[in-house]
């Protein structure tokens, strides 16, 4: 029997921005089982919620990720919006429009900021400087559409906080035109490239059976050949009111993955053009008030995918339960069959391929003893874990 061994990865790792716990279990260079450990970050978002009122809650839910802060906000005020019958009853046209406008550049930045960190992962370096010179003029866009470059605070619960500029559209999209030959040179870059081909395929691959099974949601999801988007399958801004397609890859892989970002930030180029090009002239703000007694759900397709709220009200300004579901919370688990029968040094590009965002993921278990019914503070639960890991070391050695 070959003798296995603990690598561990993280929760302190250059290779991820945000610490997180894979601790790898493999015979020889080959991984054989993975735990994924999770709690290092958690900052009660949802308990400072509660204690807020609903305006100030779009704020909050803004800085739980500073790639998605504006799915996290969109998704809250979707959840209070479906109290007052729903965002396309409630909210002017032409705020539907600008959500949809923030939401696909977030969407550009984001895989952006992905598609720069993996070639650095991998050691294509050129990608990575080529990702962040591109995203400067991605950034311009949104400093001139939000007056921010990040956390954006243009969501409200009725309509937007800032109106588009009339002479802003023309600038946008000229704009978008100087992009689209970036998005070439990616392309180029990636899917023509026999070295990265050979460094990404058949390389951490999660097959359909295996992506429904661990209810994986996004591009991990549609590059494993699920055809699911929550834009269009529960349409909320005007994305049923433009022409798009869902980006479905089949293979599985990291390469299959890159691919399916790539082609989205080409798709998200063709709507954000279309709502240029449609927006109509009028209110921003429907100026609601006074929150419904009721529960409330928001579901975005944030660019790692369903990001979920769920809202409780009593009829007072601040909710009584908020719920918050990150698309990475459902992802990073897929890791455990995605990770397992590769290489270790496949490992760590495997574990990015889902675009983890952990502070979106972060949970803490709060457990009672059965002796005296003592509820656990933070030491006690890392005295537990320290616990565990020598117990496996002990069992691992017999």
């Amino acid at each position: 029997m070959s003798h296995k061994i603990i690598v561990p990865i993280g929760p302190y790792h250059p290779l991820q921005e945000e610490p997180e716990f894979f601790q790898l279990y493999c015979e020889g260079e080959k991984v054989v089982d993975i735990d994924i450990i999770i709690g290092y970050n958690h900052r009660g978002i949802e308990q400072l919620s509660e204690g807020k009122h609903y305006d100030q809650v779009a704020f909050l839910v803004e800085r739980i990720c500073g790639i998605c802060s504006s799915s996290h906000p969109y998704a809250f005020v979707l959840a209070v919006e479906d109290l007052f019958g729903g965002e396309q009853k409630v909210v002017p046209e032409r705020a539907l429009y600008i959500r949809t406008i923030v939401d696909e550049l977030q969407r550009i930045h984001s895989h952006l900021l992905w598609l720069g960190l993996a070639g650095h992962f991998i050691g294509y370096n050129t990608v990575w400087m080529w990702a962040w010179k591109y995203r400067e003029p991605v950034l311009d866009m949104f400093e001139m559409t939000t007056g921010n470059r990040n956390s954006y605070a243009m969501f409200k619960i009725g309509g937007v906080r800032r109106d588009l500029k009339e002479e802003d559209g023309p600038i946008l999209k000229k704009m978008l035109d100087e992009f689209v030959p970036a998005l070439d040179l990616f392309r180029g870059a990636v899917m023509d490239d026999p070295v990265i081909q050979a460094r990404l395929k058949g390389v951490g691959i999660l097959t359909r059976q295996q992506a429904i099974d661990w209810c994986v949601v996004g591009p991990t999801a549609r590059a494993s050949g699920i055809n699911i988007d929550v834009r269009r399958d529960e349409p909320y801004g005007v994305y049923n009111r433009v022409d798009w397609n869902v980006v479905v890859e089949k293979e599985g892989d990291i390469f299959a993955k890159t691919v399916a970002r790539i082609l989205e930030m080409y798709e998200s180029v063709r709507i954000i053009r279309q709502c240029l090009d449609k927006i109509p002239k009028g209110e921003i703000d429907a100026q609601l008030r006074d929150v419904p007694v009721g529960e409330g759900i928001g579901r975005v397709e944030a660019p790692r995918g369903e990001c979920f709220h769920y809202i409780k009200s009593d009829g007072t300004n601040r909710p009584v339960r908020h719920k918050i579901r990150a698309p990475s919370f459902m992802n990073v688990a897929s890791n455990k069959v995605g990770a397992v029968g590769g290489s270790i040094s496949d490992a760590t590009i495997t574990l990015a391929a889902v675009d983890p965002c952990y502070c979106c993921t972060e949970r803490v278990a709060v457990i009672n003893k059965a002796d005296n019914q003592k509820v656990m503070n933070g030491w006690d639960l890392i005295k537990l874990s320290q616990e565990k890991t020598e117990r496996l070391k002990k069992e691992l050695k017999a």
